[in-house]
């Protein structure tokens, strides 16, 4: 394989758009109505729903909207979801060198690419990020919002929390650096069982506390690790959008929940003479 190789987009015209016009302008429009908190600290990380856009964009672009002040800085994305299709034992990552979206090419960290395969952790392989949607979804957010960037797309298998921490730690970086956990949350509960089960995981993040499972969050292996790595940094979290599918595009017989928070580094304390 040639290590110039680009994954093209596996879900556009499925979870998004595939029109690039189309898609700016869908994108533009749930930015525009996300709420941005007035004076908010600088997120470090943030977890973001990954369904078709008419499910969790809306969801997902609260998490975003708080990034448009960043977009001089951020330079790196640190990318971790589930893997929905292919079974991973410890982490993957592609061997192409670019992913692809309908607004065009995003670099992989070339760095890092190199530098992680020291891990024994860690696969380099196709296969399982060829048909992936839960970072995919993210790429055309980003590239809307941010000016240059390259990102470092993991795929988190079987793992324990403690390695997705470590693996966080060592791409942790410093402001140029943002780390996006891709999870939705329950899936295909009835509307108010899913209120139930989904804020009762929000709760348990936001108390920095991992042992998420699987039926709260797809990703709750990625979003454990993160909680590790929070607690050990003093990041904050911050909720910022929590529903489900029933509240956006669907029915509520069954219905996927979704959230964005936020995790930011605590502002330090100033001393005022008075």
């Amino acid at each position: 394989m040639a290590l110039a190789s680009i994954r093209p987009p596996a879900v556009a015209g499925q979870f998004y758009p595939r029109d690039e016009r189309v898609l700016r302008t869908q994108l533009a429009e749930m930015l525009s109505t996300a709420v941005a908190l007035e004076a908010a600290p600088q997120p470090k990380a943030i977890i973001v729903p990954h369904a078709g856009y008419i499910y969790s964009g809306p969801v997902a672009a609260n998490a975003y909207a708080q990034i448009v002040p960043l977009r001089q800085t951020i330079r790196r994305v640190v990318m971790l979801g589930p893997t929905h299709r292919v079974a991973v034992r410890g982490f993957a990552l592609p061997a192409a060198q670019a992913f692809a979206t309908p607004l065009g090419d995003v670099p992989v960290s070339r760095a890092d690419w190199l530098a992680l395969q020291s891990r024994d952790d860690i696969l380099v392989d196709d296969r399982p990020h060829a048909l992936e949607h839960c970072l995919e979804v993210q790429l055309p957010f980003l590239q809307m919002i941010l000016d240059r960037f390259e990102i470092v797309p993991i795929l988190v298998g079987d793992a324990a929390p403690e390695a997705v921490a470590s693996l966080i730690e060592a791409l942790w970086g410093g402001p140029e650096t943002l780390i996006l956990i891709s999870s939705d949350l329950s899936h295909y509960l009835s509307y108010r069982e899913a209120q139930w089960s989904d804020r009762a995981a929000v709760e348990q993040v936001l108390e920095l506390r991992p042992g998420l499972d699987h039926e709260q969050a797809c990703g709750a292996t990625p979003i454990n690790g993160l909680l590790i790595a929070a607690r050990a940094h003093q990041l904050q979290p911050q909720l910022l959008d929590l529903r489900n599918s029933g509240d956006t595009a669907g029915d509520r017989t069954q219905v996927v929940g979704y959230t964005s928070i936020a995790f930011c580094e605590m502002e330090p304390t100033t001393h005022v003479r008075h």
